[in-house]
């Protein structure tokens, strides 16, 4: 039996349906990618899915144990408290259940049938573990337990959300844009992870590189139908290609038959008093059809961007540094970028590389080093954020800036023209910002960095928000941009089809420079060492030749040891106490379980003991690991 399934399921918003008739089943062991253009209605989809919204008509059966974990695509703004808290309540009431029994327990306020109703409740719901399943979640994503969660950056608030919606051990995830803001080393800790899973998931996402990886069958939702096409996202591709063309075939059959019979009703007198009333009928049928059709729109038309002549050189950074503090995000840099230059930049979140990019741009100035920067430079910047100057505004308002023209000389136009190239009709067009999707301002954000023309163009998360179709669109149009282009993302396979160089940050200052996009960097980095700790602890890659500049070389060599950051000095300095201390709590705990009376006394706190030693020797065993880890980076490096 499906874990989910839709009958005949429809939604509109006003006389455009949404689902029209929709049928799906979703079994356990699928992994299953839902794609369609932005405003479709694939968000829509899932909200029925998971239950956060009903249908218009038809019906939407689950399994009645059926667990369900979900990322929504945006992060809501109510979401408040401690990391550990919001992840925990992806067990709904377990961890509250919880409390409560070990609490009772202890003070002795519950009566009995209390605690037998809540320990059914979690036996149940098989949560004696709970706590062991919630710190391994957390210690995988890289999660701080203590943390506030409305103090975190944007890809660590999705790895929460990610934490919370699988925590749970659900039989069904349905994951909205999980790539979004993620960085590389967890986007594939994502797909590792759903290769795993032994439920259902059922994803929408932009990134091919992800899609290709992760998906078994591949849902596409257009015009309100749903049509399911098993295999990979290739065979999705090919297959999808056959079926546009025949549709187009069709299409164009049913157009000519009706010119035929639309010329033949209206023929003279002598045709009128011989016509067939089957006829008749027929081309009312095809009036019909034709009218109740809903065409494609068409992709969206993606203007070259123009340039403007700048100097040649762009920016030259040698022995840069700059730290916040203590904190030294970027140590000892060196490079050159040209006039014409395509650079990619990578690292994990927090690495630093926000920060480089203003450094380049000349909106920082470094704290050791010098930096260089070329003339005439007339920077576009596309923020991953989508900030836009009045929120509160229309789309064409920030866009054309009160007038009805954008654009200069020969190349001005309509603004209402221009932005129908970036799929804006004129009633959207004069819509509030406040009203549009994620897709829609993405695409907003395009059409005002097209606008104007620039000779540096910077991109943070382009790819953001946008359908595949835009994606792909937009990667032809840099292809064609004659400036320098800075581009930000983890997408991979934009990255290979965009960038001549990568700039990869580690995360403890050092930055190595590679000639092509991410898969050339794969293939030149040396193979990482191998270590216990986290992906983001990895030891930095090394540059290898092939750079613009080999005398002003990235730093970081394979004969050299790499210096501990301040951070990690700090943490050499620390562990060794956090070692004693969770020693002490595992002779504490060891001396607990060898008491008879409590075994007499509270059963149930034994249960409880258990885990906190099982937890403070998994701890303990990380510390030393870790220790050992940073004594290793600290000490000596033979050279020979």
């Amino acid at each position: 039996m499906a874990l989910i399934q839709l009958k005949e399921a429809h939604v509109a918003y006003g006389n455009t349906p949404l689902l029209d008739g929709v049928d799906l089943g979703l079994d356990a062991g699928e992994r299953v990618c839902l794609l369609g253009r932005n405003g479709v209605g694939k968000s829509t989809l899932l909200d029925v899915l998971v239950g956060h919204r009903g249908l218009d008509s038809g019906e939407c059966r689950r399994q009645s144990t059926l667990r369900v974990g979900y990322v929504p695509q945006a992060v809501s703004e109510s979401i408040v408290g401690s990391v550990r808290e919001v992840v925990a309540s992806g067990a709904g009431t377990l961890s509250v259940d919880l409390e409560s029994y070990y609490a009772g327990l202890e003070t002795g306020n519950l009566a009995q049938a209390q605690i037998d109703t809540l320990q059914a409740r979690i036996e149940a719901a098989q949560g004696w573990d709970f706590e062991q399943r919630l710190d391994g979640t957390l210690q995988r994503l890289q999660l701080d337990r203590l943390g506030d969660f409305q103090d975190l950056s944007g890809g660590q608030q999705r790895r929460v959300l990610l934490a919370r919606a699988i925590v749970d051990e659900p039989q069904l995830v349905v994951l909205d844009e999980p790539t979004n803001h993620l960085d590389l080393d967890h986007i594939m800790w994502l797909e590792e992870w759903i290769g795993r899973f032994n439920g259902a998931c059922l994803f929408t996402s932009h990134d091919r590189a992800f899609i290709e990886s992760a998906a078994t069958r591949i849902l596409e939702l257009d015009r309100g139908a749903l049509s399911s096409w098993p295999g990979d996202y290739n065979n999705y591709l090919r297959r999808r290609a056959e079926r546009e063309q025949a549709e187009a075939a069709a299409l164009h059959r049913a157009d000519r038959l009706l010119a035929q019979e639309e010329v033949w009703i209206r023929q003279g007198i002598q045709a009128r008093r011989t016509r067939n009333e089957g006829r008749v009928r027929r081309l009312e049928q095809l009036r019909r059809e034709h009218a109740g059709r809903r065409t494609r729109s068409g992709p969206a038309r993606l203007g070259s961007a123009a340039t403007v002549s700048s100097g040649k050189l762009v920016a030259e950074a040698e022995s840069v540094s700059f730290g916040y503090g203590d904190e030294l995000l970027i140590e000892n840099f060196d490079a050159l970028i040209m006039r014409g230059d395509r650079i990619g930049l990578i690292g994990a979140n927090g690495s630093g590389k926000t920060t480089l990019i203003r450094l380049l741009l000349g909106e920082l100035e470094p704290t050791r080093g010098e930096m260089r920067r070329g003339e005439r430079l007339r920077v576009a910047y596309f923020d991953q954020h989508r900030q836009l100057p009045d929120e509160s505004g229309t789309v064409r308002a920030q866009v054309a800036e009160g007038s009805d023209f954008v654009g200069e000389g020969e190349h001005k136009r309509h603004i209402i023209s221009y932005l129908q190239d970036f799929l804006f009709d004129p009633v959207r067009a004069n819509a509030p910002v406040s009203v549009l999707s994620g897709g829609e301002r993405a695409r907003l954000a395009l059409a005002r960095l097209f606008v104007n023309p620039s000779s540096l163009l910077v991109m943070d998360e382009p790819t953001n928000d946008l359908d595949v179709e835009t994606l792909e669109l937009l990667e032809e149009r840099l292809a064609d941009y004659d400036g320098t282009l800075l581009v930000v993302s983890h997408d991979r396979r934009f990255l290979d089809n965009v960038v001549s160089s990568t700039l990869v940050l580690d995360g403890d200052g050092s930055v190595s420079q590679y000639v092509g996009g991410y898969t050339e960097y794969l293939r030149q980095r040396p193979a990482p060492v191998a270590s216990t700790s986290s992906a983001s602890a990895r030891t930095a890659p090394t540059p290898q030749s092939g750079v613009r500049k080999p005398q002003l070389a990235a730093v970081g060599s394979v004969s050299k040891p790499r210096k501990l950051s301040f951070k990690e000095q700090r943490e050499l300095g620390e562990l060794p106490v956090q070692m004693e201390a969770l020693e002490a709590q595992i002779a504490a705990h060891n001396t607990a379980l060898m008491d008879p009376e409590v075994y007499r006394d509270s059963p149930a706190r034994v249960a409880q003991i258990g885990l906190e030693l099982q937890r403070a020797e998994r701890e303990l065993e990380e510390s030393f690991n870790r220790w050992a880890e940073l004594e290793s980076l600290a000490a000596p490096t033979d050279l020979a």
